[in-house]
């Protein structure tokens, strides 16, 4: 997106497009940590729950004070994908499904470029107008921000907190917005979030046809622009741990792609909680305070691979990075006085937990019979398992049996009720968690657009 392109961004839009909420309690967080799992909705959440403690347990994040219900449909459709709602998160207004923080956009696409890949803007003028995000809000503010990810950096979550376009799939002038000094950057973000991590290096790199063949047409190497502005540049989980105090920082953890599942995890990619360990070290060193936003991207991949032990071991890979954070965060502010800790999903999947297994059985294996641990049967004298999916393409004409070898593989997929070429979001509200400063305001059943301003007023904006 040229700069003559990009619409004008104004700190007060949010309050201009949607309807205001009267902060029910004082000013009171100096610092938000924003936690978003991707398509954790509240099955998944349970069956994480039994995988990791069993029945009687609890994830961390449950742990936390106050809790939620929130509507996830977006500005057109009942069902939601990730760009519309984390967009009404960060800007407290309904977003068209596919758009990134803007008002009133309608989604177009890109068009291919030379080499093949879709990297140019198909936006007509006035198409929506940028909507102030609330990572926008807290760096005009004084505070330090970031934004880290498991997906690739410039998809749709950690979008929705920096930059604002009518696509979701407009990666390569996402990463554009993102980059301080350069052509096509969102001024509204100062001098630079001050943290950024996740996956996809090939929208920030040239392209070349052997090395990096979705690398960017325009030949901008834009992580030699993010050092020439003072950002401490990474690649990998050592150069991360050895970055110092002082100094933007960014790092992208791929070349090209989304971080590696969990279970997966190749040598010098750092955990999601090592990357939220590392962000509050960089952003709690301002006085004013921060707001960080932190993904669990993948647990809505392995969802949509129907591939429930992947989703489940991202889950608790997420758990763990809020773990992280609640320890540390409350030995630099005991009590979490002055800090606020959200968590929560932007939407939900057609995962569902069936059958009548007996307590302590396996999620992921089949069901088994309360009393005689035998296989449960479906009406056509088949085995089945716990979990499975109301759409997707684990579909046959006739099933077979399932055996426990099969269902508690790494590679099952789950079987599916309608059968579609990839499993589709859920449209059904999700749940919030929260503790901290301010966080008593979080409870009952609310619009996902209410908790921009619950966060808002926690600020003091």
């Amino acid at each position: 997106m040229t700069p003559s392109r990009f619409p004008m961004l104004l700190l007060a839009a949010s309050c201009a497009l949607a309807p205001s909420f009267a902060a029910a309690a004082p000013p009171a967080a100096k610092n938000i940590i924003f936690f978003l799992g991707d398509g954790m909705g509240p099955t998944t959440i349970t069956a994480a729950r039994i995988h990791r403690y069993k029945e009687e347990g609890l994830l961390h994040f449950e742990r936390m004070a106050r809790s939620a219900r929130i509507k996830t449909y977006s500005n057109d459709a009942q069902t939601t994908d990730s760009a519309p709602s984390m967009g009404a998160y960060m800007t407290g207004i309904k977003i068209n499904n596919d758009v990134i923080s803007m008002a009133d956009a309608k989604p177009f696409g890109p068009k291919k470029d030379a080499n093949g890949n879709a990297s140019i803007d198909a936006c007509p003028p006035g198409n929506g107008r940028a909507a102030a995000t609330i990572l926008e809000l807290a760096k005009a503010a004084g505070k330090s921000v970031g934004a880290i990810t498991t997906t690739e950096l410039t998809h749709a979550t950690p979008a929705s907190t920096f930059s604002h376009v009518c696509d979701r799939d407009m990666a390569y002038q996402i990463a554009a917005q993102v980059v301080p000094g350069g052509a096509g950057y969102n001024p509204a973000l100062k001098d630079g979030v001050d943290v950024l991590m996740g996956g996809g290096r090939n929208h920030f790199t040239p392209f070349d046809a052997a090395r990096n063949p979705q690398g960017r047409a325009d030949g901008r190497d834009m992580m030699a622009e993010f050092a020439a502005r003072g950002y401490t540049v990474a690649a990998n989980a050592s150069q991360m741990q050895a970055a110092p105090q002082g100094k933007k920082f960014v790092g992208i953890y791929s070349d090209a792609s989304h971080l590696d599942y969990a279970l997966a995890r190749r040598a010098g990619q750092p955990a999601l909680a090592q990357m939220t360990s590392k962000a509050i070290d960089l952003l709690a060193a301002n006085p004013r305070g921060f707001f960080l936003m932190v993904e669990g991207g993948k647990i809505d991949h392995a969802l949509h691979d129907t591939n429930v032990k992947n989703a489940l071991a991202e889950t608790i890979d997420f758990d763990d990075a809020i773990k992280t954070a609640l320890d540390k965060m409350e030995a630099l502010d005991p009590g979490l006085r002055n800090t606020l800790l959200v968590v929560t999903a932007d939407h939900d999947h057609t995962i569902v937990m069936n059958g009548y297994a007996r307590r302590g059985n396996p999620i992921l294996d089949i069901v088994r019979n309360v009393g005689d641990g035998a296989p449960a049967r479906d009406a056509d004298g088949k085995t089945y398992t716990a979990l499975v999916f109301g759409n997707g393409p684990n579909r046959s004409h006739q099933r077979a049996d399932v055996d426990s070898a099969h269902a508690l593989a790494d590679g099952y997929h789950q079987e599916t009720g309608v059968r579609l070429t990839s499993e589709t979001h859920g449209g059904g509200d999700v749940k919030l968690f929260a503790t901290g400063a301010g966080s008593g305001v979080f409870k009952g059943t609310m619009e996902n657009t209410r908790v921009f301003h619950l966060m808002k007023a926690a600020f003091g904006f």
